[in-house]
This record gives C-alpha cells, structure tokens and sequence, in this order.
C-alpha cells in the first residue's frame, strides 16, 4: 500500500512538472502565432532597433528599441539598488540579529512583499515622485529612477527572504571551523558563508530581478510612459510591460498595432528566459564545482 501511494504521489509530481511544461510552451506558440503577423509590414530589424513608436499613425511606426532601454535602465537602476541592500540585510538577519530581532525583521519582510504593486505604485506617486523633482530639480518627477527605487523596494523582500534562507541553510561547522582557525566574524562570514551559499544568493538576485522585469503597475503609474531613448536615468520612460498594459484595451484586435503588442510580448518573454536560463547556467556551474 505504501508503495502504490509512493508511486501515485511521483507520478503526480512528474504530471505537475509536465503540465508547467506544456503550458510555457502554449503561451509561446500563442505568443509566436499572433506576434509574427506584425512583421508582414515592418521588418524584425526596425522593429526591433526602430526609434520611434507611433503605433496608430499613418503610417504606424513600430520600433520598439525605446521600450527595450526604457525596461532595461529602469531594471539596471532597481538591480544596483536592491542587490546590495538586499544581500547586506539578508547576512544581518542570518548572521548577526539578534533572535528576537531576527523573528521581526523576517515577518516584516513577508509582509513587504504581499504588498500589492497597484498600491506601492500609489505610494510612490504621492511620495517618492514629488521628493525625486524637488531634489534634483526636474520638470516632473515620473522618471526611470523614480522607477527603479520602487522597483528596488520590491524586489528586495524576494531577495532578503532568499537569499536569507540560503545562508541559514549552511552547515554550522563551516563557520566554527573558521572561526577556530582564527578568523574574525566577518571574516568567517566574508571568506566561508558567502561563497558556501553563493549558488543561493544567487537563485535570489535572479528570481528578484525577474520580478523587476515583469512588473507592470508601478512602472507605468511612476515612470512618465514617455517612449523615448532615455539619455539618464532623470527622464521619463516606458518599459515593455508597461506599454502592454496601457495599449492593448485600446488596440482593435487584428490590427497592425494589435500583433505589434504581441510581438513586444514575445521579446518580453525571451528576455525572461533569457534571465532564468542565465541564472541556471550559473547555479549548475557552482554545483559543479
């Protein structure tokens, strides 16, 4: 009996691996069928480099490179905020709270990230955007670094919870031993805890950034939705999600500016798998040595 309930609750796992599987691979072949028919009137090179993004001119303009920059300055930005704040704060609660302190700073930390983003993106309309044009002078404050420090701020609690979980789940005698050898505290957690737990930390930057690049709601109410090559980080941009989101209630279906969304959505979804096979490799090469 044991052994017929082993193999139902393995052959049930191995159905819900399947079925992620095959629905990634639908979503794609969706993306793929109705994306592809915008490039029977622009070419994948100007819509992919093309600067200007017109879609219902005549005629339309579809070059989506200042949507690609726009998501990868405005991810860049949140990647150089959180990672640091992130992995610094996940070493605190792993290594140094105190236990009474470590228990608060963690359940605050779940509570941060069930924030939803439509009311973070609130928040930092009425305050981050307001602080970001009065401290550096600008004409409005819906920039890509009003973006990016929202976007740090949610990414940081699926790094800290993360990566937080990989240094706690370090055996113990690894920093016994180096403190026994003489090393100091940070230098035990420095030279042997990171490392050790380098694969993890890194699974958490990956997974943090990949919320980053898929987020929608807060980019679009703090960014300014200007569709234009960003020259700092101090202006106005859209991102791909973004643009998603604002046109496609307004695109008619069948439109040449219906299947250019789907094709933003097929360069959205390969660079995310882009992110996630990167982040494999590396965790796999870790493994293997």
């Amino acid at each position: 009996m044991r052994k017929i309930k082993e193999t139902i609750i393995e052959k049930l796992i191995l159905a819900s691996g399947l079925a992620s599987i095959f629905f990634v691979v639908l979503i794609f072949l969706f993306l793929i069928k109705e994306g592809l028919a915008v490039f029977q009137s622009v070419t994948p090179g100007a819509f992919l480099f093309g600067k200007s993004w017109y879609p219902i001119s005549e005629p339309a303009q579809l070059g989506i490179l200042p949507l690609i920059l726009g998501s990868l300055l405005v991810t860049l930005g949140a990647a150089v905020i959180s990672i640091p704040i992130g992995v610094g704060a996940a070493i605190y609660i792993a290594e140094i709270a105190p236990a009474r302190i470590k228990d608060i700073l963690k359940s605050g930390i779940e509570l941060l990230a069930a924030i939803p983003s439509v009311v973070l993106g609130f928040i930092g309309m009425v305050t981050l955007v307001p602080l970001v044009k009065s401290l550096f002078h600008l004409p409005t404050g819906l920039t890509a670094l009003s973006g990016s420090i929202m976007l740090a701020f949610m990414a940081m609690p699926t790094i800290v919870s993360i990566a937080e979980d990989a240094l706690y789940s370090i055996p113990k005698n690894y920093k016994e031993g180096a403190l026994a050898l003489g090393a100091t505290h940070w230098q035990a957690i420095w030279r042997v805890m990171l490392p050790a737990a380098s694969s993890g930390i890194l699974a958490a930057i990956m997974l943090g950034i990949g919320r980053v690049i898929g987020e929608t709601m807060a980019v679009m109410m703090i960014t300014g939705n200007a569709a234009v090559i960003p020259q700092s980080i101090l202006v106005p941009v859209r991102t791909l999600t973004a643009t998603i989101a604002a046109e496609m209630g307004e695109a008619v279906v069948g439109s040449e500016h219906y299947f250019a969304l789907f094709a933003v959505g097929i360069v959205l979804f390969v660079i995310s798998f882009g992110i996630n096979v990167t982040a494999d490799l590396f965790l796999h090469e870790k493994q293997s040595k």
